[in-house]
């Protein structure tokens, strides 16, 4: 009996770019399916049987297959299994022709890789519409598969791309640490240390110290608003500003004689870099930052707190103290002027500025570390007899002891010590 139960001629649609394999073993029903297919426009290929269907499909795989089930030899559920375990780079649609219609025959089919079914006889309106479904499957899946290797090809564009930047921001981490020439350095009997902790390759903290002579020492604290590239860039444009080696680029230096400097007023020292930030309408990054100017002979000490942490003074017998007001940060205004304050330090005080990133780093399960959590710190670090350097490595040790599992430090941390006549 044909696989075609009688319909009426149905028109040829537009002609397709989609190539049917026929596979049965009778000439008759191939071609009759055939017919069919080649009148709607469908690229066609005959095999008599499974066997010579896998040698077609093994060097030329079609876009469809429809295949007779029960056939000699190999039946076409043994060819769909054969067919699935080649390799193929594109998908195939696979539909069975059965006069089985029992549920597990289905189940069977499924099983094998089939993707349709079809009961003879066939009927004409039901096999064009089984091929059409399969062609926009094919369509779907094949958008799919090319939309993936667009994406493939351009994760692999932006692999490389994300290498070569992660390889700049090391070296620009390097030239960061460069700006850092040294950590801690002795001031005859006081000391000047540095910690510079940056959250990712590169951060907008910025720590250093300066010396005209042995008689005065200036140090300083900054964080450049926001986080990267931009930031980064900032610190190093600030670092030249306040260069502990080209005295003449330092803003906080003023040249008495032909190779002597003195130190400007912290509040004009800070007032000038406000002109210059400013000046330059095409930065929109602004910085807080605690500058001191500390005479060694003294213990006095004159502070400006540009909108930086207010600095924590720990004296000899234990006590603390915040001191500041706060202020403006450098870079918001214009024309602004700033206003430093004096403490006096005795033998064995030490004076500690300290970035945000410490006092708003969030532990314990969330809530923020806060200044009485800073002090937690500073006495911790005391008991184990920590100084300078170690001192501030202690701190920052501590505040990562406090972080949830898998919990990263969001911030940069950075903080400056001095301390003054210390044995």
């Amino acid at each position: 009996m044909s696989a075609f139960s009688r319909a009426r001629d149905i028109p040829a649609t537009d002609a397709k770019t989609l190539r049917v394999l026929v596979v049965d073993d009778s000439q008759m029903e191939r071609r009759l399916l055939t017919c069919f297919l080649q009148g709607w426009g469908y690229s066609t290929s005959e095999a008599a049987s499974a066997e010579e269907a896998l040698t077609i499909c093994s060097t030329d795989p079609p876009d469809l297959i429809l295949s007779d089930w029960m056939m000699p030899g190999m039946d076409g559920l043994e060819f769909c299994k054969a067919f699935r375990e080649l390799p193929q780079e594109n998908y195939s649609y696979f539909i069975l022709l059965t006069a089985k219609n029992e549920k597990g025959a289905v189940a069977r089919g499924l099983d094998a890789g089939a993707d349709d079914f079809l009961l003879k006889p066939v009927s004409s309106h039901e096999l064009r519409a089984r091929i059409s479904a399969g062609a926009r499957i094919l369509s779907m899946q094949r958008e799919l598969s090319r939309k993936n290797r667009l994406i493939s090809k351009t994760l692999k564009r932006l692999r490389q791309a994300h290498e070569e930047i992660d390889k700049d921001l090391i070296q620009a981490r390097k030239i960061q640490e460069s700006l850092l020439p040294e950590l801690s350095r002795r001031f005859g009997s006081s000391r000047v240390s540095l910690l510079l902790r940056p959250c990712g390759h590169i951060g907008g903290d910025l720590v250093g110290m300066f010396s005209p002579d042995e008689t005065i020492v200036g140090f300083y604290c900054i964080d450049v608003s926001g986080h990267g590239i931009t930031s980064a860039m900032m610190t190093a444009r600030l670092a030249g500003n306040l260069s502990s080696t080209y005295f003449d680029q330092n803003v906080a230096m003023i040249k008495r004689f032909e190779s002597l400097y003195a130190m400007r007023p912290p509040a004009d020292a800070v007032r000038i870099l406000n002109e210059r930030v400013t000046s330059d309408t095409e930065v929109e990054e602004y910085f807080t930052m605690l500058y001191g100017v500390a005479d060694l002979s003294n213990g006095h000490v004159r502070i400006v707190q540009a909108g930086h942490p207010h600095p924590l003074l720990l004296r000899a017998d234990g006590t603390v103290e915040f001191l500041g007001q706060g202020g403006v940060p450098v870079g918001l205004l214009p024309g602004l002027d700033y206003e430093d304050f004096e403490t006096v330090m005795e033998p064995g005080d030490r004076l500690l500025f300290y970035s945000d990133g410490f006092t708003e780093c969030h532990v314990d399960g969330g809530d923020m570390l806060g200044e009485e959590g800073l002090i937690r710190l500073v006495r911790a670090s005391d008991e184990q007899k920590k100084t300078g350097q170690d001192f501030l490595d202690h701190l920052f040790e501590q505040l990562q002891g406090l972080l949830q599992p898998g919990q990263d430090i969001e911030d940069d941390i950075s903080a400056t010590l001095f301390e003054y006549k210390v044995t």
